[in-house]
């Protein structure tokens, strides 16, 4: 008998021992698909959420509409119908066995529609993103570029819209949005995370900001830095503490940087180089460099090589 003879008979016991598997009682033997949110879903909703946002640069061709109004119509229609069909699923994590279901559809639909008429408002924060992307990166063709291919510019958007679901105490979608963020950018924001005005990633990959992060305006990240906690060796019990940093107006945090815990605070108008550590507040104005490192180098003979001509100044730790 060959291996996939054999196999094909296999196959309805395998199924069989799986079957039993399912029923061990662990977290991940859940067997209820259609009460958990749909990830497809919300990242169509994702999509549909960046045409309105950013109208004429995300095309969908299952719309035929020419007319602007008409175009917009369908797309809120479309997105109230499937938020609120999502919101509506999450809303029963949280609510007793008893609680009307209709009562629970219209609480989603009113969510979903509170939460659409916030997009003017995410609108005229991600402009301001846009214009911090483009005046602080002299690499930029124009804004076009940025809108079409800055990942900075993308997840900062979509975490935005996120962000507005979070204040509304919706629960899992604001998180899985950012993480769709996250895996489609590198760069990882908590939707609990609060920033304002003429934000810019710049690079981005390997940025983390932890949820209770608070962010003032014109402030200018670069790839690698992390926005932290100190420890989170409680786990749920520091659920809800502050336990992110601070950081204030027209800050920049060069890449690799560090900053870490609920009572740091990263005064205004400071500069973080790269790679520094931080886990207490520095005051206003001030620049934080690290030491200059060693160079150390060898020939093919083994005799170390003058250093002399490749000392570094006080600049090299503005790494981008």
């Amino acid at each position: 008998m060959t291996c996939r003879e054999s196999g094909t008979k296999e196959v309805g016991h395998l199924v069989n021992t799986i079957l039993t598997d399912y029923e061990s009682g662990r977290d991940i033997d859940t067997l209820t698909p259609f009460n958990q949110p749909d990830k497809e879903a919300i990242r169509t909703i994702i999509q549909k959420l960046l045409r309105i946002v950013f109208p004429g640069y995300y095309r969908d061709q299952v719309y035929k509409s020419y007319s602007l109004q008409g175009n917009l119509t369908v797309l809120i229609e479309d997105v109230l119908y499937n938020l609120s069909k999502q919101i509506g699923i999450v809303l029963k994590y949280d609510a007793p066995e008893n609680t009307d279901p209709v009562k629970m559809e219209e609480q989603a639909y009113c969510l979903a529609l509170t939460f659409c008429n916030k997009i003017p408002h995410v609108r005229d924060l991600v402009d301001t993103d846009l214009t911090a992307s483009y005046n602080g990166d002299p690499a930029a063709y124009n804004k076009d570029d940025i809108i079409l291919s800055y990942p900075g510019l993308l997840a900062t958007t979509i975490n935005r819209l996120a962000h507005e679901l979070f204040l509304l105490n919706v629960p899992l979608i604001p998180r899985m949005m950012t993480e769709y963020a996250h895996s489609a950018t590198g760069i990882d924001i908590h939707p609990g995370a609060t920033i304002g005005r003429y934000f810019f990633i710049d690079h981005g990959t390997g940025v983390v900001i932890g949820s209770t992060t608070q962010i003032g305006d014109h402030v200018k990240v670069y790839q690698g830095v992390t926005l932290g906690a100190l420890s989170t060796a409680a786990g749920q019990a520091l659920h809800g503490v502050k336990r992110h940093p601070t950081i204030e107006d027209n800050v920049t945090i060069y890449s690799g940087a560090s900053i870490l815990g609920g009572k740091t605070v990263i005064g205004k108008n400071s500069v973080i180089g790269s790679n520094a550590f931080i886990t207490a507040s520095v005051p206003e104005g001030t620049r934080v460099t690290i030491k200059n490192q060693e160079l150390v180098m060898k020939g093919k003979d083994g005799q170390l090589i003058d250093t002399g001509d490749f000392e570094q100044d006080e600049a090299w730790f503005y790494v981008i």
